[in-house]
């Protein structure tokens, strides 16, 4: 977004500098961000995927922003050279041909080398996730028990550093019964030595509140770990920001659960921050905090969630822009939103 010329602002309006983004982030509550690893997001050309491209370089930059600021680093592997989620889990190139024990044996090494790193280059790593939205699999793995080996050689290499930082395994669809439940068991099974069970919730997608807080106390209750939400959003206009379809729209996820006190307005968004934010509180002294995806994401040419280089390397046919444009906790035009001080009100 920098590199593309995005300008953000102050309360007042004023456009702040790159550190002073994340002093405002501070300012407002925030004590931890969460950055997105990908192996090599760059075709044999070295055209970047786009997306932000965001490879171990980049998560120093913005790492030290964040730890100037005065705040914590949560380092987000996908263990892939683009987007993980649960439709996607494709392993980095170089390991593509990998059996898993090959795959664990790098999975470790490249963990414990990019965290090393991130910590001698003055990042404060707090918390280390060992794949992303992974239901369906994980660098490219699909068994649970292939899976687990890759968490817990993320995790075990993480430890080994510094048994202070929290691994986090990260899983989305909450509303799906019984499903986290499922999750659960199977990490224990295979002796996961993971800290965080992370939920991705989206109202418009993943049920109700009660339900969150219900099934993520039933994990802490049953394997004593700690529980949050790894992204959460909510949508402060269903208006256009940049000529590409936003997820959220007139006629495409534009309804949600009865009962909730929100709608797609700059206080809806807020609403909704609280909401989540007390839905995990509710869990008790396990449920440790939420964090908002993807809060500085706004329109801007250039700045896309994929690109030509990318949509063919994921084999997908487009288009690329920005959908998640009018989630973000800034206007289309860089000045911060009221969301962003209600995390404030939740660290007094």
């Amino acid at each position: 977004l920098i590199d593309s010329g995005v300008k953000f602002r102050d309360w007042d309006g004023n456009v702040i500098t790159d550190q002073q983004f994340f002093d405002q982030l501070k300012e407002a509550g925030v004590n931890y961000v969460r950055i997105r690893v990908w192996n090599d997001p760059y075709d044999s050309e070295g055209n970047g995927y786009g997306g932000g491209n965001n490879d171990l370089a980049k998560a120093k930059t913005i790492g030290k922003w964040a730890t100037e600021a005065g705040m914590k680093v949560l380092i987000d592997f996908h263990y892939s050279d683009f987007w993980a989620d649960p439709d996607k889990q494709q392993a980095p190139k170089v390991w593509a041909d990998y059996t898993i024990d090959e795959k664990v044996k790098a999975v470790s090494e490249y963990t414990t080398k990019s965290i090393t790193e991130l910590r001698d280059a003055g990042v404060d790593v707090g918390m280390v996730q060992v794949g992303n939205e992974t239901n369906n699999g994980v660098c490219g793995e699909t068994s649970w028990e292939n899976m687990c080996k890759i968490f817990d050689a993320g995790a075990d290499a993480v430890h080994a550093i510094d048994s202070s930082i929290l691994v986090a395994v990260h899983f989305a669809n909450p509303e799906k019964s019984g499903t986290y439940a499922t999750y659960a068991k199977n990490l224990s099974d295979n002796e996961v030595s993971y800290d965080v069970f992370a939920s991705s919730y989206y109202p418009y997608w993943h049920g109700t509140l009660d339900n969150l807080t219900s099934v993520l106390s039933n994990i802490a209750t049953t394997y004593g770990k700690k529980v949050m939400v790894a992204e959460t959003s909510w949508a402060t206009t269903l208006e256009d920001g940049d000529g590409h379809e936003n997820t959220v729209r007139d006629g495409n996820n534009d309804t949600y659960q009865a009962g909730m006190d929100y709608a797609f307005t700059v206080q809806g968004q807020a609403n909704e921050v609280r909401s989540v934010i007390q839905a995990v509180r509710d869990v008790g002294d396990a449920g440790i905090g939420v964090f908002y995806w993807e809060p500085a994401w706004i329109p801007m040419p250039g700045c896309g969630w994929a690109n030509e280089e990318s949509l063919k390397y994921i084999q997908d046919p487009g288009p690329g822009g920005n959908e998640w444009a009018n989630q973000a906790l800034f206007d289309y035009d860089g000045n911060a939103l009221p969301a962003l001080k209600v995390i404030r009100d939740f660290q007094k």
